[in-house]
């Protein structure tokens, strides 16, 4: 993607959103949120912590999904669950530096998480919530990629 500004052509990187979660009425909701606000990134849909490494490797019949990317990560999930899953990529030395929201049902839980899992890049409400919260999405991911990755000028 370009804008032409002074003269030069600057260019983003298209930034891709995992959604990691088991509850396919709170996939859908995201997604359907995201759509609604002309959110247009690339969306890759996994049920647990072991597709969502398997998709961010590239393993396990998964096309792997390119840099830069966000997770939306749900906590509670069967076989690898979320406090698990950023445990993993928290000591893997090309995944460590992931950009992580979670997404939880209440306060009490943000701070149960937040004691557990060190940095997260913040925290979305599930649910009827979880709509409204996503209108902050664009300005929020706009503002994350300004301060991570500057634009490179051609």
């Amino acid at each position: 993607m370009g804008l032409e500004m002074a003269g030069k052509t600057i260019h983003f990187k298209t930034i891709h959103l995992l959604i990691v979660d088991d509850d396919e009425v709170d996939s859908e909701l995201m997604v359907w949120s995201l759509q609604r606000l002309k959110i247009t990134n690339p969306i890759t849909i996994v049920r647990d912590g072991i597709e969502a490494l398997n998709a961010l490797r590239g393993e396990g019949g998964f096309a792997r999904i390119p840099r830069p990317y966000v997770i939306f990560l749900d906590i509670n999930m069967p076989r690898m669950n979320g406090l698990e899953f950023l445990r993993v990529i928290r000591q893997d030395e090309e995944l460590k530096q992931s950009v992580v929201f979670i997404l939880i049902g209440s306060k009490d839980e943000q701070e149960f998480i937040a004691d557990d899992v060190g940095e997260v890049a913040g925290y979305f409400f599930k649910g009827i919530g979880i709509g409204e919260a996503l209108f902050e999405l664009p300005v929020l991911m706009d503002n994350y990629w300004r301060v991570l990755e500057f634009p490179v000028a051609v």
